[in-house]
């Protein structure tokens, strides 16, 4: 990098709005699952931007589909359609249960969507009285005001003043507590079905099943946050498919464009239908540039090879991880499913899991928190085995650091 294109982490603080505390150094470029610095430093990559880089850094396909795409169309907006996103959506229901898409520009705006059919659906389907809302405790769906004050942690929606009214919390994997509420004035459950943001929490076996049963009986949507499951992330394209439960309504985002930004709500014919001309939109969502890479990143996970890789690179994290447990008893579980793991600390280190991502960080190693003990790991969907095994080397370093103080 040249002197004059070089940026220090101090300007930041100048021009930033200070939402974030990001890491002292600033990435300069990336290739597969290292990334070096504006200093020349390299890292090994196991955060893949929350989830999101799921082929890694400047993978081919996705370099290819960029370049051809830029030198066509970038931007129409939603007032004509464009190839790309009609491509991308049939691809989309060819993978899963759903017959319609909308696309928007993350995460939070696909659950947005989601929110907003689920209660456009039942106000006219069934009147204005069928309108709550129930979700999780810990559980994340994005940081607008409607989906912060869904997900149920109130550090992240309090403060705001009065909250999006009928949404109720509670315990995820607490069968008894849902039956006990749900009635037939909810609207729809919405949750994540393996939680990420709030620790990396699995559902029990004959969790996500008995949600499903709970709300045909008392006709309330199924919605399905995986923003942070979808895409390959667990072993399955999506990771209802390896449960046996449907949604009725899905929201994919992070890996879907494997670093561009896009989002997608998935749906069936008859929801879709209350989404008439008018009633949502989105200016950016379905932009041709951003639908032709998530096709190709699409068409690169789906690969036999690669899903089936997902597995065989949880077992590499969990053995390497256990290896360093055994030698620092710091771990009291690894969590998680194919590529989004924790590692929980037991009772002796609660509330160090930024310590460790601070002192990997030192050591050359990019790792996530997940809440206050937990270690996150989701690292590109193709990581080489050579790169786990580095990774693994430089995270030990960093927890011996970390245990002699």
């Amino acid at each position: 990098m040249t002197m004059e294109h070089k940026v220090e982490r101090k300007l930041f603080d100048e021009v930033m709005v200070p939402c974030y505390n990001p890491m002292p150094m600033i990435p300069d470029h990336g290739k597969g699952s290292r990334i070096w610095d504006q200093e020349g430093r390299e890292y090994i990559d196991f955060a893949g931007g929350i989830a999101v880089s799921c082929l890694g850094h400047c993978h081919p396909v996705m370099v290819d589909a960029l370049t051809e795409q830029a030198q066509k169309l970038w931007h129409l907006s939603n007032v004509m359609t464009n190839a790309p996103a009609l491509r991308l959506a049939k691809r989309l229901t060819e993978l899963s249960f759903a017959d319609r898409v909308f696309y928007a520009n993350s995460g939070a705006e696909a659950n947005e969507a989601a929110l907003k059919l689920a209660r456009r659906w039942a106000k006219e389907e069934h009147g204005e009285h069928k309108s709550e809302i129930i979700a999780f405790t810990k559980g994340f769906h994005g940081r607008t005001f409607f989906t912060v004050t869904v997900g149920g942690q109130p550090a992240y929606s309090d403060g705001f003043g009065p909250k999006p009214g009928d949404v109720t919390h509670l315990p995820y994997n607490d069968i008894a507590a849902l039956a006990d509420h749900i009635s037939d004035r909810t609207c729809a459950v919405m949750m994540e079905p393996l939680q990420g943001e709030g620790g990396i929490v699995p559902p029990e076996p004959g969790f996500l099943q008995a949600v499903r049963e709970l709300c045909d009986k008392h006709n309330a949507l199924l919605v399905f946050d995986e923003v942070q499951t979808g895409n390959g992330r667990t072993g399955t394209f999506y990771a209802y498919q390896e449960s046996g439960v449907e949604p009725d309504i899905l929201a994919t985002a992070k890996s879907l464009g494997g670093g561009i930004p896009i989002g997608a709500m998935l749906t069936t014919d008859a929801l879709a239908a209350h989404m008439k001309p008018g009633v949502h939109g989105s200016t950016y969502g379905g932009n041709p540039l951003a639908c032709a890479v998530a096709e190709a990143v699409v068409n690169e996970v789906t690969k036999p090879d690669v899903l089936a890789g997902v597995i065989e690179r949880e077992q590499w994290f969990r053995d390497g991880l256990e290896a360093i447990n055994d030698k620092y008893g710091i771990f009291s579980e690894v969590r998680g499913k194919g590529l989004l793991l924790g590692a929980a600390l037991n009772q002796n280190w609660e509330g160090r899991a930024r310590d460790i991502l601070v002192a990997a960080g030192e050591e050359g190693l990019l790792v996530l928190v997940a809440g206050p003990n937990v270690v996150r790991f989701t690292p590109s969907l193709v990581i080489t085995k050579a790169d786990i095994e580095e990774g693994m080397a430089r995270l030990e370093r960093a927890i011996a650091k970390v245990v002699a103080g």
